[in-house]
């Protein structure tokens, strides 16, 4: 099962061959110690924790210390997020932090940041700006009751 994965250019353009190429990925790294492999002319660095995989992904003339800087920015990012508890499930509940999280990290490709402290204050805060009509029933009912308890301590 994938949580997110991202292609930012059109090295592999069908879904069917995207497939294929992270089955291959996933089959030459998962037993495996190493943390940076080469495979189909791409550089591949990759960390793994409980039942999942993180992997960035970058053309061979990448430098491979810059897509490892990504990758643990990522994992920090998440492992701070979700209370060093980085396992499937967490991760499931809180799939909104890792969209945030990526977002903050990487734009087309391009890195934005690198610093995992960086990235959950950014994180933190662009949750709090989120519009009441992207807002869950949960949400909305947590804002009202902290509004009402501020309007009484008043």
């Amino acid at each position: 099962m994938e949580a997110l994965i991202l292609y930012y250019d059109d090295t592999y353009p069908s879904v069917k061959e995207q497939k294929a190429f992270e089955k291959n990925i996933f089959n030459k790294t998962h037993r495996t110690d190493s943390e940076i492999a080469l495979l189909e002319g791409l550089t591949v660095v990759y960390k793994s924790s409980i039942d999942l995989y993180f992997y960035v992904i970058g053309s061979s003339y990448e430098n491979e210390l810059m897509l490892m800087t990504v990758l643990n920015c990522l994992f920090d990012s998440l492992s701070q997020m979700l209370r060093k508890n980085v396992e499937k499930r967490a991760l499931l509940e809180n799939m909104e932090g890792l969209f945030l999280a990526v977002d903050e990290i990487v734009d087309g490709g391009v890195i934005l940041e690198s610093d995992p402290q960086q990235v959950v204050h950014r994180v933190a805060l662009r949750g709090e700006d989120v519009p009441l009509t992207e807002q869950t029933v949960s949400q909305v009912l947590q804002s009202a009751k902290e509004q009402i308890k501020w309007s009484l301590l008043r």
